[in-house]
């Protein structure tokens, strides 16, 4: 049902949302699009108008993201509050796995650090064609 011009006072515009949550428009319109940000209602003029639960639903998918968490993890997660998710428990195993994949990440993002210092060491930084990193990224002479 559309609210009125009345109700937009009391509402948040997708802009305002937007600078609330510190977004752009567009994300905003890509987590509709999604579907993990329900369409909220509108008023006779067509204008969309969000409520506080709107912004605390966003505020989720933000951290969530800001975590790493794939869509369809924050879904689940999501639905525990929608009332679609059978249980914490649930929650729990989705957030064990995902720690998992973090510390696998961290563990690759040290390998990668300890090949790119060790790389950058053997430059010496001169105005010269012939690069130990370049060389390294080439891979060995075949």
């Amino acid at each position: 049902m559309p609210t009125t011009d009345h109700e937009r006072e009391s509402g948040l515009t997708r802009g305002d949302l937007a600078r609330a949550t510190g977004r752009n428009i567009e994300t905003i319109r890509h987590y509709e699009k999604t579907g993990l940000l329900h369409d909220p209602p509108r008023t006779d003029a067509g204008y969309r108008i969000y409520s506080a639960a709107h912004a605390r639903r966003l505020r989720f998918i933000l951290r969530a993201r800001d975590l790493g968490a794939r869509v369809e993890d924050i879904r689940g997660l999501l639905g525990l509050e929608d009332g679609t998710a059978p249980t914490c428990s649930e929650v729990k195993k989705r957030t064990e796995r995902h720690l998992a994949d973090v510390r696998a990440r961290i563990s690759d993002l040290r390998r990668i650090e300890a090949v790119l210092r060790a790389t950058a060491a053997r430059c010496t930084g001169a105005a010269v064609p012939d690069c130990p990193v370049l060389r390294s990224l080439a891979g060995p002479a075949v």
